[in-house]
């Protein structure tokens, strides 16, 4: 069984659902309280012992790339200003050498061709899929708890949910559980976006995989699934012939910052949290209420 060093990061997306705000900031680097969608994210895999990100990105996204990279003149302003603190905090999020990589998502054809598009960087190994719009906040990081479990069950491919109201579960794709102990369950199949009524349970998954290469060359001929895109769900139903798949609710508060009520909550929830600005967020949005 070979360990989880590799993650894949679609940041290609054009957060229509967020615009204006996307029309010259990618979604990704919105903030959320004092720092990018995308920090949270890649703090999440480092501490889950990620070695190697893979951003697939697509045209007007070049700022990602920027954004882990020096600057030196505000560096070097900071230096001479004393404010070591922020300095520091900046170089943390510095990428060591030969730790992220950056291939390009020609045309926006969905998940599972963004996930194939990084085919040749992941190689023969499992990989995680991170959602760069999706932070969950949990004092283990939601990737941790996936991969305890693929080392609990032996491998395979392992999917991060959440219960999500039975009224919801339209809006996500939902697993199907056959063997159930507690938090985690064997899949027995999953589903994109099924009509209202007919999903096989409120499990939705919450944009946290973790797959066998093998899944690369059913993406190569997948046909477009819902939405006119290709799905990665499909040819996750498809591996489930051959492989197995667990899928397991992750403990931690899922914050979905692809919408605008989303990333709103995201922010309050995190402001409140923190112990330098919770008070003072905590008094200005009861004066607003």
């Amino acid at each position: 069984m070979k360990p989880v060093r590799k993650a894949v990061l679609p940041v290609a997306g054009l957060g229509t659902r967020v615009l204006p705000g996307t029309k010259s900031t990618p979604k990704e680097l919105l903030n959320v309280v004092d720092r990018p969608i995308l920090s949270y994210i890649v703090e999440e895999g480092r501490a889950a012992g990620i070695e190697h990100f893979v951003f697939v990105t697509g045209r007007s996204k070049g700022a990602i790339e920027d954004y882990f990279d020096h600057q030196i003149e505000l560096e070097m302003q900071l230096e001479a200003k004393g404010k070591l603190e922020i300095l520091k905090q900046l170089r943390d999020e510095l990428p060591k050498p030969g730790e992220m990589s950056f291939v390009r998502q020609m045309a926006p054809l969905g998940l599972g061709h963004a996930v194939w598009c990084a085919r040749d960087i992941i190689g023969d190994e499992p990989f995680a899929v991170l959602l760069p719009d999706v932070i969950v906040d949990s004092p283990k990081s939601a990737l941790s708890q996936l991969i305890e479990v693929y080392d609990q069950v032996g491998g395979g491919n392992v999917i991060g949910v959440e219960e999500v109201p039975e009224s919801e579960t339209h809006k996500y794709g939902v697993v199907a559980p056959s063997k159930v102990e507690g938090r985690l369950a064997t899949m027995s199949g999953m589903v994109e976006k099924p009509p209202k009524g007919t999903a096989p349970s409120n499990w939705a998954i919450a944009g946290r995989y973790i797959l066998q290469p093998e899944i690369f060359d059913l993406l190569a001929s997948q046909e477009k699934g819902a939405g006119n895109e290709i799905q990665l769900t499909d040819s996750m139903a498809k591996l489930m012939q051959d492989q197995a798949f667990h899928a397991y609710v992750y403990e931690g508060d899922t914050h979905d910052c692809g919408d605008k009520i989303g990333l709103l909550k995201a922010n309050v929830a995190l402001a409140l949290k923190r112990p330098d600005l919770g008070e003072a967020a905590r008094k200005a949005i009861s004066g607003l209420l």
